[in-house]
């Protein structure tokens, strides 16, 4: 059974996505305690690479973000530099497809070497990124399976979190969830005012309404057909289909959905992977059809993630940036997040950017 000592440090960070484990590294570096409060029995939030079970061999896929844009994501260039991480190209080369009926054969588009931003992905996946970060965090400072319920501001250098796990005390608290995840699963005392509950509520969370398909094959067999591996379609499920092959051995292909959340849930997984096999052995032939596994995540029905709200496709790119406290009555409570960033909102870059803010502000505040 826990102390009461070591449920108290100087900060509290309530999530372990990568924003909360960037934020608890930088803290590192100055030598700050803090403890991260964690819902779900795993880190990474959204990042999330996982395997074929019982074929480790094939690789992890990321059912999460999967890239980055080195060009103009700073952070993140800094950040892979810092912790000595490989990473490898996108594949974008050859033909891309474009699919407007199921009746007639896709269009066959080449592809100019400027019409795919240059982008990378991680060895390994994004889960050597969240590994390596959570390498330079004490495990005892990070609590799983535990939920954060409600947050007491009891006075301007004390603030009480109440968990399903017990309670835990801090002079700062970094909420680094999903802005709409905060509104709704988190009890403020004093209550946050009417423009505080509604400048959560108007940054809907990334990837939320989306779900991710990966079917993992022996080879990236497109290649050879002279096949990027990406594709635009009306015809669906999927939407948009890139290649999800590790650095080297298997091949993949991932894809968007372009059904709704409900959509999907009434159709249940079976009928989704039926057609999703159906319409990669239209574009790409007989041999897609020979699968070594698929993996699914449908982030719209994960409880930490989403809300109702964000069921509903996004239509445009949200409006991103800080949560704003009009009144300024918490200045120790911090809002953090991909969705909270200046630039690359629902990036990775962006939760790296927001955890690099926070931490300076709560720097600040303690000094």
């Amino acid at each position: 059974m826990e102390t009461q000592l070591n449920r108290d440090a100087p900060v509290i960070i309530v999530g372990a996505g990568l924003c909360g484990l960037r934020a608890a590294a930088l803290l590192n570096t100055h030598g700050i305690r803090y403890l991260i409060l964690e819902a779900r029995n795993r880190i990474g939030g959204r990042g999330l690479s996982v395997e074929v079970e019982g074929k480790p061999e094939l690789g992890k896929f990321d059912l999460g973000p999967t890239w980055y844009w080195p060009r103009y994501e700073i952070a993140m260039n800094q950040l892979v530099e810092e912790l000595s991480l490989q990473t490898f190209e996108q594949y974008n080369e050859g033909r891309m497809l474009v699919e407007r009926s199921r009746n007639t054969p896709p269009q066959q588009h080449d592809l100019s070497a400027e019409a795919m931003e240059y982008s990378l992905r991680f060895i390994g996946g994004v889960q050597s990124l969240i590994d390596a970060l959570a390498a330079q965090i004490p495990s005892e400072a990070i609590y799983l399976n535990t939920k954060v319920t409600s947050i007491h501001q009891e006075d301007d250098s004390r603030v009480k979190i109440q968990t399903d796990a017990g309670n835990f005390h801090a002079s700062s608290v970094i909420v680094a969830l999903p802005p709409r995840i905060v509104e709704r699963n988190i009890t403020f005392f004093p209550k946050l005012s009417a423009e505080l509950k509604s400048n959560l509520m108007n940054k809907p969370t990334w990837m939320a309404s989306q779900a991710k398909i990966i079917a993992v094959y022996d080879t990236p067999f497109w290649r050879d057909q002279g096949l990027s591996g990406f594709v635009s379609s009306w015809v669906g499920p999927l939407r948009e289909i890139h290649d999800a092959s590790p650095s080297t051995g298997s091949g993949a292909l991932f894809g968007f959905f372009g059904l709704p959340a409900k959509a999907r849930l009434n159709m249940g997984n079976e009928q989704l992977l039926e057609l999703v096999l159906e319409q990669l052995t239209r574009l790409f032939g007989p041999a897609a059809k020979h699968v070594k596994g698929t993996l699914f995540k449908d982030w719209s029905f994960d409880e930490h993630t989403a809300v109702e709200e964000d069921t509903d496709p996004l239509l445009d790119y949200p409006s991103y940036g800080p949560i704003i406290d009009g009144k300024g009555s918490r200045q120790n409570i911090y809002f953090a997040g991909t969705e909270t960033a200046y630039r690359q909102g629902g990036h990775l870059e962006g939760a790296l950017r927001s955890a690099e803010r926070v931490v300076n502000e709560v720097i600040k505040h303690l000094s």
